[in-house]
């Protein structure tokens, strides 16, 4: 049976859930907006303490409320990925490309509904027998050519995937970098181990700019969310930490926000794809909270506008200009989207 439709079993008008065979992580939706009649892809990274770990991609039907499985779109993939995204839809490609990251960044083609195929896999290890293990990667929607790469191994690599060669390489930070994010064509930031928000610039690879240390020395900047609606402002969060830092790049080191309102560690924070005053954000308290920015914060600091509870602590989330009304988490073994 090539696709099978797995009927959610906690359906409701808001929620819809997808059980998999195995612990889920790295999650990416189809940056192509479904047409009517047409369902939204969705790809799943497996978690599995081994080498030998699995990508899946279903689809969402938002009429019917329902994920369908397709036995073909289904690839083994070497340690769990570490990231995933779907191509740009500025990449003008008849078939979706999505991109992997973990030993090393991998493009997948994905034919229909008949097959995911391996097209590029690029390493950029001076030594062939090993490699620094990829934290994360970002697509430049600009400029799709474009993927750059982060690295335990402090650096960062611009790819162009058109040639399959390196653009660029620099050292970024003096730690492992755990997050890349591109705001303009050529300017990209990062966070690392070492507790800092540094900016780059293609066109001057020789310097950046440092837009936010962590208060306490040394404290690992985990992930970092650029708001794609208003270029000013950036969000990161720090290592067994219940917050999220904004941050405006025009006023360096001072945070114009901070939301602490888990309960609990934040995991991942995703700007609103169709708003720039919201952010969502999981974490280990096994809630996904929905902030509006105020102009002015209040002396109270700021509630979240709206929340919602998973069975347990919440690793990953995906807010997507493509499914903009749906808010996707991962927890355990399940992928919930949630109405907005």
């Amino acid at each position: 049976m090539e696709n099978s439709t797995q009927e959610s079993h906690l359906r409701s008008e808001n929620t819809v859930t997808y059980e998999s065979p195995y612990p889920l992580y790295a999650m990416a939706i189809s940056s192509t907006a479904s047409r009517p009649g047409q369902c939204q892809r969705i790809a799943l990274g497996s978690f599995i303490e081994d080498y030998n770990n699995r990508i899946d991609i279903v689809s969402f039907d938002s009429e019917t409320l329902s994920i369908k499985t397709h036995q073909n779109l289904s690839v083994d993939h070497p340690y769990p990925p570490t990231k995933l995204m779907f191509s740009p839809s500025s990449l003008h490609k008849s078939n979706d490309l999505l991109a992997s990251s973990g030993d090393y960044l991998r493009l997948w083609e994905v034919r229909d509904s008949a097959s995911v195929e391996p097209v590029l896999v690029l390493n950029n290890s001076k030594t062939s027998e090993f490699c620094a293990p990829l934290t994360s990667f970002d697509w430049n929607d600009i400029e799709p050519k474009r993927i750059g790469t982060c690295s335990i191994d402090t650096t960062c690599t611009i790819w162009d995937i058109e040639k399959g060669a390196v653009e660029t390489q620099l050292i970024a930070h003096d730690k492992e970098v755990h997050d890349i994010a591109w705001g303009e064509a050529r300017v990209f930031a990062s966070v690392s181990a070492d507790g800092s928000v540094r900016i780059f610039d293609l066109r001057d690879k020789e310097h950046s700019t440092i837009i936010y240390e962590s208060p306490r020395p040394d404290t690992p900047l985990l992930r970092l969310a650029w708001n794609k609606q208003d270029l000013r402002y950036m969000a990161t969060i720090l290592m067994d930490s219940n917050k999220i830092v904004i941050l405006d790049i025009r006023s360096p080191t001072v945070p114009v926000a901070e939301l602490e309102r888990h309960m609990a560690s934040v995991n991942a924070i995703s700007w609103a794809p169709q708003s720039s005053r919201h952010i969502c954000s999981v974490g280990d308290d096994s809630q996904a909270l929905i902030w509006e920015l105020p102009t002015v914060a209040g002396p109270n600091g700021i509630d979240p506008m709206s929340m919602c509870s998973a069975a347990s602590e919440i690793n990953q989330l995906q807010w997507s200009a493509a499914l903009p009304d749906w808010i996707a988490i991962a927890f355990s073994n399940k992928m919930q989207l949630l109405k907005v």
